[in-house]
């Protein structure tokens, strides 16, 4: 055993004698010097000794006294000392002896500090020992433990740590042998601390100086080390040290994790935290990331979300071509740093839902695209790879942000391009998202999807990711819901055009769209076809069997289809068929085949033959073939040798429809089935050629020739495009069919009596005939006004003319055929031959044309039955005769006046009377009993005609170019206000593509499909096409203005002339009458001009021209200054607004001059509110969303202006006369025009509430319930509120209270949202109760209005209002305390009403008014809710109420207790509504 003193006791263990004087303490300072500098001032031998010699002495009383406490300090040279078996015993032996004897305890440290000078005896004394139960103790830890020596012992070892720097820097030691790290290992976890605050500052200074190994080691312990006391001290440290070494993040990080830190200082150090974001390393964010979101409150987590979304630098953007290049080399993109970093956040957002929350309302509150990141999209990835019950609003917001373009495709392109292996982790959320706004019934977010899809397609190359795609397309095709197929079908159109050889290998996934066929209308049927069609041609130009079964598999799927009887497969067959001719013939591709296959444009014809040959024997698929080809021919090139071969086919038109002529006349006169026939309109007289021969063909007993006419629009439809085509656009070769005359029956049986004597096969014919005839002249406007139209070098401006002239009068000549037909089909209802194949497409009102027939076959037997039915009846006496005769008898042109409202002329006003006199009584019964036709009036709307609408050729666009021209005429035909009946019938053309067009009109299902030449045309390209047309729908308003102002009596014979030299027969009891055509364009303009307002595309920035053209067209033609006075700043010409204002004020003006009629009154002043809303729909659209945006700040300049001036010509229509003469008929039917101008009125008001509140409470509770009182006794300003339109009133009181209702309810749920202060609870309070004041009032009239609708109206609508009264419950519950007494009292106003709905229910009840009753549960339930939600507002006891609730009485609607109930000995306790309240004091 090697003894540590020079001359060993004679036994070790015997203690020595304690000294008689104790030596003083030593000096710490001399100890630290000697220790810190060993180099000391040199000291001669003798002190030398005699300092050696005290050290000796005080190293033998150390291991005296750990000795006698049963520690023997002796062992191996490298191993622990021997530490007792109970170490507890131990210390109490040591804190016994050192605490009584001070110069012990300092004559032991000095001793203990001589004894770790060496180091092997340091490293001895910190390695723990090997023995015992406790041998994880060393020594020095026992020693730690002892209170009299624990601070001296902890500063000895601190000051020791510094010469053990150089091996700690190594950092390949073991713990063992690292004597800094052990000497850190000996304060962890220690009991107590005598001097916390002192060690804490003395291991600060240490750490200060570490050298970074042990730095991050002593970091990493400080939570083990250091107690509560210190913490605000060490994080101020740890915050200096941070700022000088940004490495030692980690340990910091786990430090502050691991501290118990009170609510302040976890405040400081996130902090900290936060402003090492912008610094950190990569590799160390995560860890930050981790402790920040583990770290958020819901104090916090907005300043953490925010912090992180601006300062955190996160998947840059990348050279996307760079990138594919190194993808392609095997080089991987992905950080694994950002990997980390992800992972970190979706930990991070899992388990702690307030961030979710936080990052979703923080995302919410962006509104400008360029203040996104990419860490925002990852963010909802995240938020959304989670799922959990945030799935939904994650989706809620991104779908918000893509529509309102906030999100746009370079954003997510940011994300995924280039970062292959970053995404791959997260391929399924991203696919998700593309499939979710895929979805979306929104544009903008299917279109993202659409980018999304095909962003990740490109990316990820691999097998199974292509399939995934593919499959999530496939799956979406066949959903059903027809934005979702389409928008899906649009995607794959979109790969299959970039990456057709790619997918080839996916041929077998992408066949799956096949089976979903059937059930696709034909604008998904040719998506479909063209994603096969693009397969098969680069599956043609790639060797392989597997490669060219593409083609062959889809060529023998069309010849099936079109093979296939029933229409539903042949529609299919023939619009693949030209997919596939298109795609394979196209002139602009080059040839895919190898030489043992057939040219691309060989198989074409082929298929395009068989297609022809399988559809000749019926006209409806050959007409669609015609009309796919016709579309086909006009959107591609196709090859010069299909064009000649279609040429071929369709030139045997001639001898299929043609008949020649002598002199212009048949050569011998045509008689098939007693039905004569002669030449009708012929435009060229003497000199044509030719006529079309329609009446042969109609009556000819074989059925071939029949059909053959149904084909006819559709051929020369396909005959005039191939004669452009080959004639670089003229059609100078078959200009002889727009003025051939047309083959028909005679015009003697529509005259007199001579209908009666046709039988119904021949009636059957003459309206055949001119059925025929109408389609054709159709396809002549069709085909001829491209010549006029567009500008075509081989078509002289003389030329150009002469085809403008015979148009019109061949538009002459269509207006008087449909009205000829119309007035058949009147008295001779039957179903017209289908001449067009009624096309179903994406968001169309289309119905099936087999609903209809059915419908159409139902009809017949109604009337069958109705007639057998009849026939049982008694004949009625003549009397009755005489009265149903003045009920069925003919209207006259004055009675269409009147219910048109329209301003007659001197003439006409003087014979206008409320009765018809006498004569012309006599030459209406004239007309009626010589003509079976009756009175015919020119350009009345055909409603007879338009039920079978669907089944003729529509007119193309193009046509309406003809409201461009004026056609020449003599002198006496100069008033360009006589071609208004021409005008009018292209107006009402227009309008119906409008409707067509325009998704925000309410599309109601009509009885028969509508037909559309739009459906191929998008509203931009529509919107482009019309754009010319602007100027003359002004021209034309102005035009039937001056007619209603000035008269129109001459008209007429202009007319007459005009259909003369157009070739019209002489038919009597066709009359003109220029008010009503005038009433007509005046009312289709406006509507025309409304509906184009309404169109979403036309506010896209690059249709903002034509709306400029637009608004520019209708400007006035005085200036407007005046008007423009009350905006300040002034406008300029160049302005949007300034057009806008311009155009206001001219329709302003033409209310003031059609004011004597209210029904064109009412008319402009709905198109005045339409300009309003473009203005309020233009604010939205406008860029960045905003009204930062100058151009949208002078719109919400203009918008109160116009508001006001809309609202105060409403209320002076409002108060129009409506004049003594009309009936309560006629006022019935301006019912819905006095709604329109009410509501007008309402929305525009500055006040709506308190104007409805007026209205409601003192201006209709003065309309009588009857007739009795004239309403000029009324003391209200409103001669349109009678006791006829009190119900229209009525309605439209109800509901713009529930809409204002809903709109403060809304504001209410948003403010405390939002946590917004925009209005007192005192101002919301009042709101609430002037709408429950508006709903009381209105439901206390039906006391004195008994009709059925007004009770109807009251139980719905009083329901409804009671429903979203309840949603601000919680709103009356926080305020309930500071505002007991008006809420009460509110409740209470309420309660009056809902007595009185109880007892209307009850009533209907009784008395069985279905109209009433079916409204009746959804009423009670919402009366419930009510009753509850008041005795939950009212149940606690600190508001000093109290609540009653009992049963009803019967009474009826004036408190009159009724007899059929008994009560209980009369008590009147039970006299309580459904919740009776009464507040105590």
């Amino acid at each position: 055993m090697v003894l540590l003193q020079r001359v060993a006791p004679p036994n070790p263990r015997k203690r020595p004698a304690p000294s008689l004087h104790p030596q003083p303490h030593p000096n710490p300072q001399r100890s630290s010097s000697l220790t810190a500098n060993p180099k000391s001032t040199p000291i001669s031998r003798e002190e030398g000794e005699e300092e050696e010699e005290g050290e000796d002495r005080s190293i033998g009383t150390m291991i005296s006294l750990l000795a006698d406490a049963g520690c023997t300090i002796r062992g191996p040279l490298d191993g622990p000392p021997s530490l007792p078996s109970d170490p507890h015993k131990l210390r109490r032996a040591l804190e016994s002896r050192l605490s009584s004897a001070p110069s012990l305890r300092s004559e032991f440290l000095s001793g203990f500090s001589s004894y770790v000078r060496s180091p092997s005896n340091l490293r001895r004394v910190l390695i723990p020992a090997s023995r015992g139960p406790f041998g994880g103790d060393s020594l020095v830890r026992l020693l730690l433990h002892v209170a009299p020596i624990q601070l001296e012992l902890q500063e000895l070892l601190l000051e020791k740590l510094p010469e053990y720097f150089d091996a700690a820097a190594a950092n390949n030691l073991p713990l063992n042998d690292d004597v800094a790290r052990l000497i850190i290992n000996q304060f962890r976890w220690l009991d107590f601390l005598v001097n916390p605050e002192g060690f804490s500052d003395k291991l600060m200074d240490v750490l200060s100086v570490s050298p970074p190994q042990l730095k991050k080691e002593i970091i990493g312990s400080l939570p083990e080390i250091i107690g509560d006391q210190s913490h605000g001290k060490v994080v101020s440290a740890l915050e200096h040290v941070l700022m000088e070494d940004s490495e030692v993040i980690v340990p910091v990080l786990d430090s502050f994790s691991n501290l118990n830190l009170d609510e302040q200082l976890q405040e400081q150090a996130v902090t900290i935290a936060l402003s090492c974001i912008r610094t950190v390393d990569a590799e160390h964010m995560p860890h930050l990331l981790r402790f920040l979101l583990l770290s958020a409150t819901p104090a916090n987590v907005k300043r953490i979300v925010s912090q992180i979304r601006e300062q955190l630098k996160f998947v840059g953007s990348v050279d996307s071509h760079a990138s594919q290049n190194k993808k392609l080399k095997g080089i991987s993109f992905a950080n694994s740093a950002e990997a980390s970093i992800l992972e970190a956040l979706r930990l991070g957002l899992r388990f702690k839902n307030i961030l979710c929350e936080a990052i979703l309302k923080e995302l919410k509150s962006i509104d400008q695209p360029q203040e996104h990141k990419a860490i925002d999209v990852w963010f909802l990835m995240l938020i959304y790879m989670n799922g959990g019950t945030l799935l939904k609003s994650a989706e809620k917001v991104l779908k918000k942000k893509v529509t309102e373009g906030c999100f746009r495709e370079a954003l997510f392109d940011q994300c995924i391009h280039g970062h292959r292996e970053l995404v791959m982790d997260h391929f399924s959320s991203f696919l998700s998202v593309s499939e979710y706004l895929l979805t979306c019934k929104e544009k903008e977010a299917r279109d993202f999807g659409t980018h999304l899809f095909t962003a990740l397609f490109e990316e990820f190359s691999d097998t199974y990711s292509r399939q995934e795609v593919l499959g999530a397309l496939v799956t979406r095709i066949g959903s059903g819901v027809d934005h979702e197929v389409s928008s899906a079908l649009k995607t794959m159109i979109l790969l299959t055009s970039k990456y057709s050889k790619e997918l080839i290998p996916f041929s077998s996934h992408i066949n799956g769209i096949l089976d979903y066929l059937e059930g696709f209308h034909e604008d998904n049927i040719r998506k479909v076809y063209e994603i096969f069609s693009h397969l098969a041609l680069s599956a043609r130009s790639i060797p392989g069997s597997s490669s060219s079964s593409i083609a062959n598999e889809l060529l023998m799927i069309v010849r099936k289809q079109v093979s296939n009887p029933d229409m539903k497969y042949r529609k299919m067959g023939i619009i693949g068929t030209l997919k596939i001719v298109g795609t394979l013939g196209d002139a602009n591709v080059a040839a895919h085949f190898s030489s043992s296959q057939r040219s691309d444009c060989e198989e074409a014809l082929e298929l395009l033959k068989m297609s022809l040959d399988s559809c000749k024997l019926a006209a409806l698929p050959l007409i669609l073939l015609y009309d796919e080809l016709i579309a086909l021919l006009e959107c591609s090139t196709l090859q010069p040798e299909i064009i000649e071969w279609v040429g071929t086919q369709v030139g045997e038109f001639e001898s299929l429809f043609l008949a020649d002529l002598e002199g212009g006349r048949l050569p011998l006169k045509h008689s098939s089935n007693d039905v004569e026939g002669e030449l009708w309109m012929n435009l060229d007289g003497e000199l044509s050629p030719i006529c079309l021969n329609i009446l042969p063909l109609v009556s000819s007993p074989v059925q071939k020739c029949s059909n053959s006419l149904q084909i006819l629009p559709s051929q020369f439809s396909l005959l005039s495009l191939i004669e452009r085509l080959t004639s670089q656009g003229s059609l100078g070769g078959i200009d002889a069919l727009l003025g051939c005359p047309l083959h028909l029956p005679s015009v003697k049986y529509l005259i007199g009596t001579s209908w009666k004597k046709l039988t119904g096969q021949q009636r059957q014919i003459v309206c055949f005939s001119l059925y025929y005839a109408i389609n054709w002249i159709r396809e002549l406007l069709n085909a001829f006004s491209t010549q006029i139209a567009d500008r075509i070098d081989s078509v002289t401006p003389t030329a150009r003319e002469e085809i403008a002239a015979k148009l019109f009068k061949r538009l002459r000549n269509l207006i008087f055929l449909d009205d000829l037909l119309n007035s058949i089909l009147k008295i001779h209802p039957q179903s017209l031959p289908e001449l067009y194949y009624p096309v179903e497409h994406s968001g169309s009102a289309v119905v099936d044309k087999n609903n209809h027939s059915k419908q159409t076959e139902k009809d017949k037997v109604h009337s069958t039955s109705s007639n057998s039915k009849q026939k049982h009846k008694k004949h009625p006496t003549p009397a009755d005769k005489s009265g149903s005769n003045d009920k069925l008898r003919q209207p006259t042109i004055l009675d269409a006046f009147k219910r048109a409202g329209v301003i007659l002329g001197e003439e006409i006003l003087n014979a206008s009377s409320p009765e018809p006199s006498s004569s012309e009584r006599t030459c209406e019964r004239d007309a009626t009993d010589s003509n079976e036709l009756g009175l015919i009036e020119i350009s009345a709307a055909a409603t007879n005609l338009e039920s079978e609408r669907f089944k003729c050729r529509p007119l193309l666009p193009v046509c309406l170019f003809l409201l461009t021209f004026s056609q020449r005429r003599d002198s006496c035909c100069s008033d360009p206000n006589a071609e208004l009946p021409l005008h009018l019938y292209l107006l009402r053309d227009l309008h119906n593509k409008l409707d067509f067009l325009n998704p925000t009109t309410k599309q109601f299902l009509p009885a028969c499909p509508k037909t559309s030449t739009c459906c191929r045309m998008t509203a931009c390209e529509f919107l482009r096409k019309i754009r010319p047309f602007f100027a003359s729908l002004k021209k034309h308003l102005d035009c039937a203005l001056t007619m209603l102002r000035d008269g129109c009596e001459s008209y007429h014979d202009h007319w007459k002339s005009n259909c003369s030299s157009a070739g019209n027969p002489d038919v009597p009891y066709m009359v003109f009458s220029g008010s009503s055509v005038a009433t007509s364009v005046f009312r289709e303009v406006l509507c025309c001009y409304r509906k184009l307002l309404s169109l979403p595309d036309l506010f896209l920035q690059e249709n903002l021209p034509i709306l400029k053209d637009m608004l520019a067209a209708f400007q006035p033609i005085e200036k407007f200054d005046d008007f423009l006075s009350g905006i300040k700043p002034a406008l300029t010409p160049q302005d949007i607004s300034y057009l806008y204002c311009g155009v206001f004020s001219l329709f302003e003006g033409i209310t003031d001059t059609v004011c004597p009629s209210f029904l064109l009154a009412s008319e402009v002043l709905v198109t005045m509110q339409s300009i309003v809303n473009s203005i309020s729909m233009l604010v939205e659209k406008s860029p960045d969303g905003n009204v930062k945006n100058i151009q949208a700040r002078s719109y919400q300049r203009i918008l109160p202006f116009l508001r006001n001036r809309l609202e105060f010509s409403a209320r002076k229509l409002l108060m129009h006369d409506l004049g003594s003469e009309d009936n309560e008929n006629e006022l019935k039917a301006k019912g819905d025009l006095i709604q329109k101008t009410l509501q007008v009125y309402l929305k525009n008001s500055e006040s709506a509430l308190n104007l409805l509140d007026e209205l409601a409470c003192s201006v209709l509770p003065q309309v009588p319930s009857c007739r009795a009182k004239s309403t000029q006794e009324a003391c209200h300003d409103f001669p349109t509120l009678c006791p006829t339109m009190f119900v229209a009133w009525y309605r439209v009181l109800h509901e713009e209270n529930l809409s204002i209702l809903s709109k403060i309810v809304k504001d209410i749920i948003s403010r405390y949202r939002l946590n917004s202060e925009r209005e007192t609870a005192e101002e919301v309070l009042m709101k609430l109760h002037k709408s429950v004041k508006v709903v009381v009032s209105l439901v206390n009239m039906c006391k004195a209005h008994d009709k059925v609708a007004v009770h109807a109206m009251a139980v719905k609508y009083g329901g409804k209002f009671v429903d979203i009264f309840l949603k601000a419950f919680d709103f009356l519950q926080s305020h309930f305390v500071a505002h007991t007494d008006s809420i009460i009292q509110m409740v209470k106003e309420l309660q009056k009403a809902t007595r009185i709905i109880q007892t209307l229910c009850s009533e209907a009840k009784g008395s069985k008014r279905i109209m009433i009753t079916s409204k009746i549960p959804s009423t009670k339930r919402s009366m419930e809710r009510f009753l509850f939600h008041v005795k939950a507002l009212l149940h606690n006891p600190s508001s000093g109420s109290t609540f009653w609730m009992g049963n009803l009485k019967h009474k009826d609607l004036y408190g009159q207790v009724l007899s059929s109930q008994v009560y209980n000995n009369g008590d009147d306790a039970i006299d309580e509504a459904e919740s009776q309240m009464e507040a105590d004091p």
